[in-house]
């Protein structure tokens, strides 16, 4: 599968598990897609392995900067660090409520759906992420399952790092099939 001028952002932070950014990325970028790493802040950001720091990624644009419609797709990696410092702000809020409002395809893996969960999103879908968070899931309204990957309209999300390769094959068939193709 190929891409042609598909643009995805993905929103991270400090404290986001590693392989649940670099490998989805390297992914979308081998299928053709143009990815950004979207942030709260300029400059780069600490990855984790778990609870150990992993590298550094560089920031490609500001949050403050970064408008829902100049993307066709959204990745969201987890990592409880990352996640629960994007959930409560409020341009993270707003830019995935306007991707989901669109129809644009989101993927998530891991602890990220607690974003969709404060962006009021997950009412009746359902979906997966770690474990841990499946009580915040059910209690706003989602109907959590624990399987490597689910796909639920325009959504796609996994558990954790050992579900990287389904997430990665659903992720590119999901982004493939509803995310508009640019001439």
């Amino acid at each position: 599968m190929q891409f042609h001028n598909l643009h995805v952002a993905v929103i991270a932070t400090d404290g986001f598990e590693e392989s649940e950014l670099t490998e989805p990325v390297r992914a979308l970028k081998e299928a053709g897609a143009d990815v950004e790493i979207l942030a709260p802040k300029s400059g780069q950001i600490q990855a984790f392995r778990h609870h150990d720091k992993g590298s550094l990624v560089s920031v490609d644009r500001t949050l403050d900067d970064a408008k829902p419609d100049a993307y066709d797709a959204l990745l969201l990696p987890g990592g409880g660090l990352n996640a629960d410092a994007l959930r409560v702000l409020p341009q993270v809020q707003a830019f995935v409520q306007h991707m989901q409002k669109a129809g644009k395809p989101i993927a998530f893996i891991c602890h990220a759906p607690w974003i969709l969960v404060s962006a009021g999103l997950v009412r009746g879908r359902t979906l997966t992420s770690y474990h841990t968070i499946q009580d915040d899931i059910r209690n706003a309204g989602g109907d959590w399952v624990d399987q490597e990957v689910v796909v639920d309209d325009n959504w796609v999300t996994s558990r954790k790092p050992d579900d990287i390769p389904a997430f990665n094959r659903e992720m590119l068939n999901l982004f493939s099939r509803l995310a508009p193709a640019r001439a």
